[in-house]
């Protein structure tokens, strides 16, 4: 019997990068065991120290590579290495895409019996690789006495300071810098999660990529500015800006923002346009990030309901209603739902807006609607889901195979917890009749994806 070796913390071995992980990091095995190396490309070999030991994986950083993939470049941002925003940018675009279809067809040969070999699943779509991002989300802190902005570096406690970000949209960014400045000007008491104190925690900006409008909102622990007026004044005064709002986050909690949003200056909603509609978008608002991204993605749902006008039709996830507006047209009836009820205000005057007047939303979850509505007679023919990461809530999967619905569409941006639901719904009879996964955030190790279901015709005998 051999005796396994054990991995010691410090020790220094060679190792060949055999495939890539979810979070965009090389794995290699030492010792029968599974070892993390972020920024090993497959196919390198490369010297490593074990930085640290856990039951089943170890992590570990390059000392010095002895191969390099035809894959690697120079990463084009020079905080790449300390930011977290990304975790691709020593790939290249091509290498990305192919690592993006591989993560979707591991997930599913992982979680599912989905025969990967046969199935249809289809190239990643690419799209615009930098400055593509419409919305900045930056946390607040301190480096000594001036007020700075950016993002945490990963795993860690340590805020990295950002004034030129190579995937955010310039205006974006110009804008975030110039209310950061502001902050200091002002002197705003930063927020501190330790002593659960202070003001200002975050620093939201959203454009509208085709509109050029432009929306702030300060993520606050607390009203606590001293000149709340005269900050609000010299941020609406910033060019482009039309919209000037203050959320209250009071909760110890990772999410940026809290219940409570007030408007300071200017409009309630700056609108963005896609496809052929125009969207109205409050602060709290969940409106995709790569807009030119999905209006590719919008185009292949609608292409894939394949509707005849005769569909009664779910759009749970809905967000603004952003999916809901491409397929209105073609179906019978429109239902959808969200948490959020500004978003639910925002859907319901798209659809107002272009005269859908058969289509409805309502505030909740789509787990609760769904039985209630298959009770009253209301059965939906088409799903259309976009989940956040954690997926579908098991009662809505259980929900849309007691509907016996069709067809379902499901578009996930985590392919692990997609791959998981897929198999639930698999499991009731529901076969994939194709994937296809997208861009959405070029240089990360995020994918987006289509996946389209279908219910099996039963067996005539």
């Amino acid at each position: 019997m051999t005796t396994k070796i054990k991995l010691q913390v410090g020790e220094t071995r060679s190792v060949t990068c055999l495939r890539m992980g979810i979070n965009g990091e090389g794995i290699a095995t030492l010792e029968r065991q599974i070892v993390f190396i972020p920024g090993l490309l497959v196919g390198e070999t490369a010297q490593i120290e074990i930085t640290e030991i856990h039951n089943n994986f170890a992590n570990a950083k390059i000392l010095k590579r002895d191969v390099r993939s035809p894959d690697r470049v120079t990463p084009l941002c020079p905080i790449y290495s300390q930011c977290g925003g990304c975790q691709l940018q020593h790939m290249s675009y091509e290498g990305q895409l192919r690592y993006k279809e591989e993560m979707l067809r591991n997930a599913f040969t992982k979680s599912t019996k989905l025969n990967v070999e046969k199935a249809d699943i289809r190239k990643t779509i690419g799209t615009t690789e930098w400055e593509y991002r419409n919305k900045s989300q930056f946390a607040v802190g301190k480096e000594g006495n001036q007020i700075v902005s950016g993002l945490y570096s990963a795993n860690s406690n340590r805020l990295v300071a950002i004034d030129e970000c190579v995937v955010q949209n310039k205006e974006t960014l110009r804008v975030n810098n110039a209310v950061t400045q502001l902050l200091n000007d002002y002197n705003v008491p930063v927020y501190s999660s330790s002593k659960q104190d202070g003001v200002i925690r975050n620093i939201v900006v959203r454009t509208g990529i085709k509109t050029g409008e432009i929306q702030v909102v300060l993520v606050a622990f607390k009203d606590g500015f001293k000149d709340l007026e005269g900050l609000s004044r010299d941020i609406y005064d910033i060019p482009g800006v039309i919209s000037v709002a203050l959320n209250i986050n009071d909760k110890l909690t990772s999410r940026v923002f809290g219940e409570q949003t007030e408007i300071l200056r200017g409009v309630e909603r700056i609108e963005e346009q896609m496809g052929e509609f125009t969207y109205q978008l409050s602060p709290r608002a969940f409106f995709q990030l790569n807009p030119e991204q999905a209006e590719r993605m919008y185009g292949e749902v609608v292409k894939a309901a394949a509707l005849t006008g005769e569909e009664r039709v779910v759009d749970a996830y809905a967000g603004v209603g952003s999916i809901g507006l491409w397929v209105a047209s073609g179906a019978k009836e429109v239902r959808g739902m969200e948490i959020v009820e500004e978003a639910v205000e925002d859907a319901t005057a798209h659809m107002k807006q272009y005269g859908f007047n058969h289509a409805h939303y309502v505030v909740g979850k789509a787990e609760a609607w769904i039985p209630r509505w298959v009770k009253e007679g209301w059965v939906p023919d088409v799903f259309i889901v976009d989940p956040p990461r954690a997926g579908c809530d098991t009662q809505l999967l259980n929900a849309m195979i007691s509907s016996k619905a069709k067809k379902i569409i499901y578009v996930s941006c985590n392919p692990q917890s997609l791959a998981r639901d897929c198999d639930h719904l698999m499991k009731a009879d529901y076969k994939v009749s194709y994937i296809q996964p997208y861009d959405m955030f070029p240089q990360t190790a995020h994918v987006e994806a289509i996946v389209v279901l279908e219910k099996k015709k039963k067996k005539k005998f």
